[in-house]
């Protein structure tokens, strides 16, 4: 099977300063990749690139076989990849609904919308409980789901989550990445996944890379990884 995405000799800078110099990665479909590292690595850099997103990049970027690199955020969108991004960005004014709409905007099945509506809401019983509730009113994990939701009714094919755990309550933290783990298995959305808490990631994740200042320092299975020395005493406490 061919890979979802695939990325080589990806450089990024903000500006005149170098984030990303030359990675490598690439995944299947259906599959949950874990980008894991130490604050500024270049994990949420990385995902900016592969969107097309506030950074300047050189490098191939291909999406289902597409060539990525060089086109415009929302035709990266229309390639069928969505973006949850730090701090989630949800449109505080607008009510929870009305930011779930925006996720579809570039949609024009309008009977398929509101099929992803109830599935949205189906794993979000919260969200439809609050759906006119304005979204700067709504709890930090509320505004988590949302932001998920949101990225989910463009219908990805790869979704790319930067720290969704950040700021949440443990069980909250669990229910997220329980539908995390639902939304990959019955959807077949391929999940990339930016997550300081490592062990949490490696859970969830099928395959790995390891990010320092830049570069791909290592990648494996999450089994692979948690046999590392290093990876272990540095990332999992252990």
């Amino acid at each position: 099977m061919p890979p979802l995405l695939e990325v080589e000799g990806l450089h990024a800078a903000y500006g005149g300063t170098r984030v990303l110099h030359g990675i490598d990665l690439a995944m299947r479909p259906g599959s949950v990749t874990a980008l894991l590292g130490a604050n500024g690595a270049g994990k949420t850099t990385t995902l900016r690139a592969l969107c097309q997103m506030m950074v300047r990049t050189s490098g191939s970027i291909r999406i289902g076989g597409a060539r990525a690199d060089g086109r415009a955020t929302e035709d990266i969108v229309r390639l069928g990849v969505a973006h949850v991004p730090d701090g989630r960005g949800t449109f505080l004014g607008l009510s929870t609904e009305e930011n779930l709409r925006l996720g579809a905007y570039l949609r024009r099945d309008k009977a398929g919308v509101a099929e992803d509506f109830e599935r949205i809401y189906a794993y979000f019983p919260r969200l439809k409980e609050r759906r006119a509730q304005q979204a700067g009113t709504l709890s930090g994990g509320e505004q988590q789901m949302l932001a998920i939701g949101r990225a989910l009714m463009s219908r990805p094919r790869l979704l790319l989550l930067d720290e969704p755990s950040f700021g949440l309550a443990p069980l909250i933290v669990r229910d997220i990445f329980d539908i995390m783990r639902r939304i990959n298995r019955e959807q077949g959305v391929s999940i990339l996944l930016v997550e300081q808490d490592a062990a949490l990631a490696l859970d969830v994740a099928d395959s790995v890379y390891l990010l320092e200042t830049g570069r791909i320092v290592l990648q494996g299975t999450p089994q692979e990884i948690r046999a590392n020395d290093a990876v272990r005493r540095v990332y999992l406490g252990n």
